[in-house]
């Protein structure tokens, strides 16, 4: 297949400053693609906080610039590199880009399904080019074959919001009908928990309520009542567990407050936040504080098997690359009900 010789990327030139799209951006050559690489024509790519947060540069890892943006994305593999050998997947096959865009996948960290520890690791979008192009490099090792019976727009936040809240769920030891405390709601109900939804906005609230969430709490109505309503939904002891996805510290901490003795808090993705624990109230109500930030192999297989299943259902918006600054603001102002998928 012959390749066009320019795209249209969206590149990260400055911190904090307004994305570049680029319409006259070098195609990848695939003479040059080393071995176990390969360029995938990207159908759809998915839109993350962390990509906000790649753009303003305030997260602890911080993307070298210029760089492609963009981390979760599915299309078609059109190359793959010279030499390589024993590849699991093939020219025209639909896979996924993912956060980790390759490790050694031999260390210690890697065999233990902790990735993102490995000495070797590159993540797309931040230390090599990422899912915000039409054409993007990946490795032929690591990238997510996708199934036929999923869709490209519908799957693609799987790859990275889907299996990092899926892989918090699994670190949690539950029992049928335990209460949870989280702002995804469809991988819970189907592993049994009974969910909160803790979040703000009416359109929030309508989609939270009609994924299956048993309450609801609206943050910004309950102000400084919060961990008082959250444990009077949940029996009035508070939930058994909880997973907080949050960017800022308050949540973590009033996670503490409002689960119920022997609670499990699960802390997913990357926030820019520290914040202090009470020794006491961790010795008190023996509590498990759980740091989760991404999913294997693996956990991404499974994550996606879920919705080849038809039992999880993302709801999401397409926009065209033109309008990811726009995408930007309204996360940044809590105005994005589900996902925002970008068609390339």
């Amino acid at each position: 297949m012959s390749l066009p010789s320019t795209q249209r990327v969206a590149q990260f030139q400055r911190f904090g400053e307004r994305t570049k799209i680029l319409t006259e951006y070098p195609v990848p050559n695939p003479a040059t693609l080393s071995p176990n690489e390969c360029i995938v024509k990207m159908e759809y790519a998915g839109v993350c906080h962390s990509d906000l947060h790649a753009r303003d540069g305030d997260l602890a890892i911080k993307p070298t610039l210029p760089r492609i943006g963009g981390h979760e994305g599915v299309g078609t593999v059109v190359a793959i590199g010279v030499g390589t050998t024993n590849s699991p997947i093939n020219i025209g096959d639909r896979v996924g880009l993912k956060f980790l865009a390759r490790t050694c996948l031999k260390c210690e960290c890697c065999c233990r399904g902790a990735e993102l520890c490995c000495a070797s690791v590159s993540i797309h979008g931040f230390t090599v080019d990422g899912s915000f192009a039409e054409y993007a490099v990946a490795w032929t090792d690591y990238v997510t074959p996708i199934p036929d019976s999923v869709d490209s727009a519908a799957v693609t936040p799987f790859l990275c919001a889907g299996v990092t809240v899926y892989k918090g769920l699994k670190y949690i030891d539950r029992q049928p009908g335990d209460w949870i405390a989280i702002p995804a709601i469809q991988y819970a109900r189907h592993m049994g928990f009974r969910v909160i939804a803790i979040d703000s906005s009416k359109a929030k609230q309508d989609l939270c309520i009609s994924l299956g969430a048993e309450k609801w709490i609206d943050f910004r109505e309950s102000g400084s009542n919060l961990v008082d309503d959250v444990m009077a939904a949940a029996d009035g002891k508070g939930p058994h567990a909880a997973l907080v996805t949050a960017g800022s510290a308050e949540p973590f901490n009033q996670a503490l407050s409002y689960l119920r003795p022997g609670g499990t808090l699960v802390g997913v993705g990357l926030p820019p936040a520290t914040f202090d624990i009470p020794f006491g109230v961790l010795m008190g109500k023996q509590l498990k504080i759980i740091a989760s930030a991404l999913g294997s192999l693996q956990d991404t297989v499974e994550a996606i098997d879920y919705a080849a299943q038809g039992k999880v259902k993302c709801q999401y918006v397409v926009r065209p690359l033109e309008d990811l600054d726009s995408i930007f603001a309204d996360l940044q102002n809590g105005d994005v009900a589900g996902r925002v998928v970008i068609k390339l």
